[in-house]
């Protein structure tokens, strides 16, 4: 229960990167530290093993930049349709834009401390989803896309575990921001199930309403074999074409966009013997969008009247498929985990434009269907053994990745493609070239070293990409009980993030007439920006400490983060060589320092037995380019999140819940152009909040209804565009909208 349950240091070891037996010893471990604080399904058959094995990776949960939802929190607040709807209300959590262009500025996605949502990894049971890779990336870091949180229905998940700072290091590239962890519900001992309808009604016509059905099966099929399989469809309108009209004054800046999702997903898990077990599944999902009227640059680009045609067609569907294979062995000696992992996307998109006004607007010229594959294989093992006074557990592991992206769309011959000999060729680029591969592998080892009253756990990674080399990844982290109630705890790591398939991909060409090339240089014939092979990893240096204080019926907690960045990849000025008597041709560079540094903290109490309130804060300190100023995105100075939950009755539930945002401060210099935003557009977001309000009853066993008013105070933001125009006003704040919950158990 959210009431139960605290961003510090509550967290779970992740299910699917730990075998059975972590599962049981963090739940025991959990349940010695405060026996209500989590509830998590067990299958007895499945999981009869040791309760004695603290590893490394589980220790690492427990830090203070750690948190989980459960399952009663998604009960309580449960989302419109994604997942990020309840995920924004930890700490150090917001939702931003792929970039602080506002590009795209109603795609916001979970963004961890600031560092932006390229920088978040998020795992589907401990494997991670990429979709997000299969679609073009912009000049400015911007996406079409809705990120990953949104390919599990929320009725199918168990929990949430979101893990900020060093501790995520050990997970490769991509979590320098940190990482979430949705995991969904396990085979089950009898068979039982569940269907959950849900609507949201805006009291805004304009604004989009929401409905969705889920479904969640499992038992034994066997006295060894248990299976479960949830689907579900959902749908949310899109906003009005012309709901930011008037703030906009153009009605080419889009509202949300809507989306249509198909869901279902199985899985089968085979208990061999005491030592061994293996479980398949294997999942489809499809995120069709709802065209609301987006052309990326607002105003300045697209066809009005095919954009206005457009309006409610679904102009690009996501489709993922995945299929895993695991074993799971727990054995005398310690235990392993070994799973072998397929993710296949399509991306299938109207055609948008890559060059000039109308880059990223969708134009007439057909559609085109981008393909990425992934194929890993990862594999640890976990030793306990003592060496003297200390106890010890240490993980040992590797993964392999074998990437394939096919982009037709982006990669396809341009009206804009010079050809020909001499000057008028830019190097390296072959337009019959549609496909590019990238392997990697990555070796690691954790210990969990255990001497009294302190816990320390060093860890080193190595990773080897074909194009980047090698990078290692060190960290450490330690926690020491001061006394019984106060513990230190902290932690220092070095993260990283390879270029992405398309930054370094020669044969990926953006271009802009001049309009989007550097003022300070002679605009003749444009400006062109290439995939570059040379490209550095982004490096982050992290780093946080703090203490917590718990007395049981309340706690509270206090940490201090800093994350020092480095190479972060941008769309470069500096010219390479001319062609076509002065088109310029730029690459993809790493470009300077940055830093990212704030305070979270939490305090929860137990008012009464049957009266909770938890309060978490996020205070950003900094959150910029050392050398322009500039934000590497757009959040609140400060976000604090409040809630009461109150259970009346067995039955008869409440809950109270807000949130403030800190000003959100425009950008004021474009690096692209090197000129700064005209001051007219310089518009910050000033501070705000929103409340919510719910309530439950419990009919019997197998009904219960869940009804609430989101945004009590009808608390409305419409967007006015992009950073050049707009300032932080690039994103829509859906106002008031009453929402009910129907469950039907069985």
């Amino acid at each position: 229960m959210q009431s139960r349950t605290s961003p510090n240091g509550l967290a779970l070891a992740f299910v699917a990167l730990s075998s059975p037996a972590m599962v049981v010893t963090a739940v025991h471990a959990q349940e010695q530290q405060n026996p209500e604080v989590l509830e998590v399904p067990v299958d007895s058959k499945a999981l009869v093993i040791q309760d004695t094995l603290v590893t490394a990776e589980r220790e690492a949960r427990q830090a203070l930049g750690s948190s989980v939802i459960t399952e009663e929190d998604i009960k309580r607040r449960p989302p419109a349709n994604d997942l990020s709807d309840i995920i924004r209300r930890e700490p150090g959590v917001n939702l931003t834009g792929n970039s602080a262009s506002g590009a795209r500025g109603n795609n916001r996605q979970i963004d961890l401390r600031g560092m932006g949502p390229e920088n978040t990894l998020i795992l589907i049971d401990g494997k991670p989803s990429n979709a997000r890779n299969a679609v073009r990336y912009g000049w400015n870091g911007d996406r079409d896309t809705r990120g990953e949180t949104n390919w599990v229905p929320a009725e199918a998940v168990e929990r949430i575990e979101i893990l900020r700072g060093p501790a995520a290091a050990r997970y490769g590239s991509g979590a320098m921001g940190g990482v979430v962890n949705i995991i969904t519900k396990r085979p089950t001992d009898e068979f039982k199930g569940n269907i959950n309808l849900y609507t949201q009604m805006p009291e805004d016509s304009a604004e989009g309403v929401s409905r969705r059905t889920n479904f969640n099966l499992s038992g034994g099929l066997t006295e060894n074999l248990g299976f479960r399989l949830f689907g579900g469809l959902a749908k949310t309108d899109a906003d009005d074409l012309d709901i930011n009209a008037d703030q906009a004054n153009s009605a080419l800046v889009g509202g949300r966009e809507g989306v249509r999702n198909k869901d279902i997903n199985g899985l089968l898990s085979w208990r061999l013997n005491d030592e061994h077990r293996l479980e398949m599944s294997a999942g489809y999902s499809r995120q069709g969008n709802i065209y609301a009227g987006d052309t990326m640059n607002s105003n300045a680009g697209g066809n009005p009247d095919l954009i206005s045609s457009l309006y409610g067609q679904e102009t690009n569907i996501m489709q993922r498929s995945t299929y895993d294979l695991t074993h799971l062995g727990d054995f005398s000696w310690g235990t392993s985990k070994t799973v072998l992992a397929y993710e296949y996307v399509r991306n299938w998109r109207l055609n948008e434009g890559l060059a000039g006004g109308p880059e990223g607007a969708i134009n007439d010229s057909g559609a085109a269907m981008s393909r990425l594959r992934n194929t890993r294989l990862t594999s640890e093992v976990n030793l306990p053994f003592a060496l003297g006074s200390t106890e010890h557990v240490m993980t040992l592991g590797g993964e392999y990745l074998y990437e394939t992206l096919n982009d037709q769309g982006s990669f396809r011959p341009q009206s804009f493609d010079p050809s020909g000999t001499g000057n008028s060729v830019i190097r390296g680029f072959d337009r019959s070239d549609s496909k590019m591969t990238a392997k990697s592998y990555a070796l690691f080892v954790e210990d969990n070293i255990v001497l009294g009253a302190t816990t320390i756990t060093p860890g080193l990674r190595l990773d080897h990409h074909e194009a980047f080399g090698d990078n290692l990844s060190p960290s450490l982290n330690l926690s020491h009980k001061l006394t019984d109630a106060l513990t230190v705890k902290g932690g220092i790591a070095r993260a990283y993030k390879t270029p992405n398939l398309y930054q370094y991909n020669s044969n990926y060409l953006l271009y802009s007439r001049g309009n989007g090339c550097s003022t300070g240089q002679t605009n003749s014939g444009g400006c062109y920006l290439q995939g570059n092979s040379d490209l550095e990893p982004e490096i982050s240096v992290n780093k946080e400490i703090g203490l917590l204080y718990d007395r049981g019926t309340w706690r509270t907690s206090a940490t201090y983060f800093r994350n020092d960045y480095q190479n972060k990849i941008i769309g470069g000025t500096d010219v390479l060589y001319a062609i076509n008597a002065g088109s310029r041709v730029t690459q993809w560079e790493n470009a300077g320092e940055a830093r990212v540094e704030g305070i979270e903290g939490n305090f929860f109490i137990e008012l009464t037995p049957t009266l909770d309130w938890n309060t978490n804060l996020t205070w950003m300190l900094d959150n910029d380019n050392r050398e322009t100023g500039e934000p590497l995105s757009v959040i609140p100075e400060y976000t604090v999140n409040t809630t009461l939950d109150w259970r009346a009755t067995d039955k008869l539930s409440f809950q109270l819940a807000g949130t403030y945002f800190g000003k959100q401060k425009s950008p004021s210099y474009n690096y692209r152009t090197e000129q700064a935003y005209d001051e007219v557009a310089q518009q910050d977001v000033e501070a705000y909040g929103l409340v919510d309000i719910s309530t439950g009853y419990k009919f019997n066993a197998n009904y219960d209804v869940r009804v609430g008013v989101n945004n009590v105070f009808d608390k409305q933001i419409l967007r006015g565009g992009n950073a050049s125009s707009s300032g932080a006003n690039t994103y829509n704040q859906p106002g008031r909208a009453l929402f009910a919950s129907l469950n039907i158990s069985f």
